[in-house]
């Protein structure tokens, strides 16, 4: 059996292994520390954010988004439906109900269209909702600049789930700077990783200090442990942010790495009969995070699940696309506007392996297995 290929993993740089002894050496091991604060400050300067509260996950960090936002009990809050569970979890966790958008074709991602006529209708009965949380799937940007706008229309705050869109761009600005909050991760397959670790940026600077406060257990100033406000443990601690400090000089390599990868992908697959890939849509410029396409059964012969399962065999993972969260079990009993695009990308799409460490062998041994298919 062949070494097994993952989906997206762990691509070190050189330079962590540098910082992580440096906080062991001085024993700054946690939870905050010189690393941590340096971590968030470079990061600002990278996504031309104001400020950054470094913490356990992207998850965590949309969590505190939400809260700051003064999303609670018996809220509504629209979400994209295309997305991972993660993005709308952390509703659940305030009390509040999702909503969930359906996507667009030409990035995959919410619909302008459809949130402002969701929006508009809601507005007649007095019933907006608390927030929407707009998703940049797979590395692809939102088109955001419509979306924030209707949202500014209804004094909505935007919360960007920008997870997996760190090293994209949209019109020349990185997604998860445009709205009032944005949140990035660096779990352990995204495009620079922590092993696990999240970002909460926002140019409201006291927002920011909040969100540490919290997630430090919301700890008042006082001699003894006083608590005045409920809190969490999402801080990060300042070992992985010195892992963090070394993946961020490397970012620029891993994004190009990741598009060369769809590249070789689109020059030999886009040919086959039924094969489509995920555009790059015109107002930015995606980081390819993770390679993804659609197959069409009826022109290809072959469908998702089958490409899938024979390269699972070749001890090779790939992964279908996200199911829609309106289709899941949890959110049974959430509403959905539209649904049909996401469904189909679902039903037909498949995410390629795309780590920035392969190798022409490695992709060319992907492309070999799908093209005996055919």
């Amino acid at each position: 059996m062949s070494k097994r290929m993952f989906l997206s993993p762990p691509h070190m740089g050189g330079e962590e292994f540098t910082f992580v002894k440096e906080a062991f050496d001085t024993n700054w091991l946690a939870p905050v520390g010189p690393h941590l604060n340096a971590f968030e400050e470079e990061f600002c300067q990278i996504t031309e954010a104001k400020a950054a509260a470094a913490v356990s996950s992207g998850t965590a960090a949309l969590h505190l988004a939400l809260r700051l936002a003064g999303v609670t009990a018996g809220d509504e809050v629209i979400c994209s439906t295309l997305t991972f569970v993660a993005s709308a979890n952390p509703i659940l966790y305030q009390g509040a109900t999702p909503v969930f958008i359906d996507s667009e074709t030409e990035s995959w991602n919410m619909n302008p269209v459809l949130l402002q006529e969701e929006l508009t209708k809601r507005a007649k009965i007095g019933k907006l909702p608390k927030a929407v949380v707009l998703v940049h799937l797979y590395g692809q940007s939102a088109d955001i600049e419509p979306i924030l706008q209707t949202c500014q229309q209804y004094n909505i705050p935007l919360i960007e789930d920008a997870a997996e869109a760190l090293g994209a761009t949209y019109k020349g600005k990185m997604p998860g700077t445009f709205g009032k909050f944005g949140i990035y991760s660096f779990n352990g397959n995204k495009i620079i990783t922590t092993t696990g670790g999240g970002m909460l940026v926002s140019d409201d600077e006291e927002a920011i200090q909040k969100a540490r406060f919290w997630a430090t257990q919301a700890r008042d100033r006082a001699p003894h442990y006083q608590h005045s406000e409920s809190g969490y443990n999402y801080r990060l601690s300042n070992v992985l942010a010195g892992i963090g400090r070394g993946q961020l000089r490397v970012l620029k390599d891993r994004v190009a790495a990741r598009r060369r990868n769809f590249e070789v992908y689109h020059k030999t697959l886009s040919r086959l009969p039924g094969i489509k890939f995920m555009p790059e849509a015109s107002f930015g410029q995606s980081s390819r995070w993770l390679t993804c396409l659609k197959v069409d059964p009826a022109e290809s012969g072959v469908d998702q699940e089958k490409i899938r399962t024979t390269l699972e065999q070749h001890n090779i993972e790939s992964r279908p696309v996200w199911k829609p969260l309106h289709l899941q079990p949890l959110f049974k009993d959430c509403a959905c506007v539209g649904g049909s695009v996401a469904e189909d990308l679902f039903e037909k799409g498949l995410c390629l392996p795309s780590g920035s460490s392969m190798t022409d062998d490695d992709l060319n041994r992907v492309i070999e297995i799908i093209l005996d298919l055919y």
